[in-house]
């Protein structure tokens, strides 16, 4: 029995936080929302998260029976065919041709996959720290391409960040907690898991940071 009052998606939002801010307010990304980098650099962008999310949905068929992952693997999520749609708007019907990852988004996609298939606790990190940031942050990303690359709303560019399955996004992320709460895993484990939402900010961060190098800001 889990001795602790606190609910564990209290313990990993605020364990996560500092890590979480640091991604979020990156140089690359401040530049990207500030409407201060091209289309190519959303386009990059968008090619990395393809690969993160290959890695990560490609497993979820094999953990839906698992009681640690399972619960959290819901069909209305799965963002890689709208990932393909958005990067066949932006990179035209050969898209995948010459498509490489950046070092550290192929670092990353490797976590993913081995937690995947070794930790269904870690596959669990990995999945909060992202689909509960596409659903909220991410919408800001979606915004700002409308309005800056001039994208149709909630279209080709931009699917992505478009869940349509997902009718009413806060109830939805309250389901999410609640199944994090309930996460089949002793406090020790919750630990782990809490430190893998770490490293998976982490590897975001590292993900911006080679973005930015890519695209810096003339002087």
């Amino acid at each position: 029995m889990n001795a602790t009052a606190t609910p564990f998606s209290t313990l990993i939002r605020v364990a996560s936080h500092a890590q979480h801010t640091e991604a979020e307010t990156s140089t690359f990304m401040s530049d990207l929302l500030g409407g201060r980098l091209g289309v190519d650099a959303y386009t990059r962008y968008t090619e990395q998260l393809w690969f993160v999310y290959r890695a990560l949905e490609g497993a979820s068929e094999s953990l839906r029976a698992n009681p640690v992952a399972g619960p959290f693997i819901r069909h209305e999520l799965a963002r890689t065919p709208e990932l393909e749609r958005d990067l066949a708007h932006l990179r035209g019907a050969d898209w995948r041709t010459g498509l490489e990852p950046l070092p550290a988004t192929a670092a990353y996609a490797a976590r993913v996959e081995e937690c995947a298939h070794d930790w269904p606790g870690g596959f669990v990190a990995h999945h909060y720290t992202r689909y509960l940031g596409d659903l909220s942050g991410g919408q800001i990303i979606r915004d700002r391409a409308e309005k800056t690359w001039g994208f149709a709303r909630k279209g080709d560019g931009v699917r992505f960040y478009v869940f349509e399955g997902i009718a009413n996004p806060a109830a939805f992320k309250r389901s999410y907690r609640e199944l994090l709460d309930r996460v089949a895993a002793d406090d020790l484990e919750k630990q782990r898991i809490i430190d893998e939402c770490k490293r998976a900010f982490d590897f975001n961060g590292a993900v911006f940071r080679e973005l930015g190098a890519r695209f810096p800001l003339s002087a």
